[in-house]
């Protein structure tokens, strides 16, 4: 339907109430994401695995709750984090742990699961440990495959583009 027919059999006050309640729905996600950061002290408290590196503990598409508490990380431990001037974090376990005894300061060697090497080749140039301040989470538990809608809008734009434009589309006209 034209926009202007909608506008005229609807009215336009139900076609600001529909915008307006839009709009409440996406500050409700909003500060509902900044209250589980808030929460779990990570910027992202929930992540999707988007390689294979860390099967088959978790697979691509898996989706991580995260926790950053303060307490030190230890070996064993899969950790996400995200180094300067890489955009994408990475989901691998703790392979080896240095602390410095005067300051308590924690260096962290990490690895994919299915990697054969450690991550030193991913950090940045002339890195050798990751620094406890670039650990967004530890896995706290996953839900399986749950992700892998955001994979396929990610690997297809043009998916994201059409599924978003659908959202605002049914919103805007709904008669609830």
């Amino acid at each position: 339907m034209d926009f202007m027919t909608n506008a005229k059999k609807y009215g336009v006050r139900a076609i600001l109430l529909q915008g307006l309640t839009f709009l409440s729905v996406l500050t409700s996600a909003f500060m509902i994401w900044k209250g589980l950061s808030l929460f779990t002290n990570s910027e992202s408290p929930v992540v999707v695995v988007l390689s294979g590196s860390m099967e088959p503990a978790y697979y691509r598409g898996d989706i991580l709750f995260l926790n950053n508490g303060y307490s030190p990380i230890e070996v064993g431990e899969v950790v996400v984090y995200k180094l300067k001037d890489k955009p994408i974090p990475i989901v691998h376990r703790v392979l080896k742990v240095h602390t410095q005894r005067e300051t308590g300061e924690q260096f962290l060697l990490t690895k994919g699961d299915n990697n054969s090497a450690d991550d030193r080749g991913l950090y940045n140039p002339g890195q050798l440990w990751i620094q406890r301040d670039e650990i967004i989470g530890r896995v706290k538990g996953y839900v399986p495959y749950a992700g892998m809608g955001t994979i396929w809008m990610n690997d297809y734009p043009q998916l994201k583009i059409g599924l978003l434009g659908t959202l605002c589309v049914l919103s805007l006209f709904s008669n609830e």
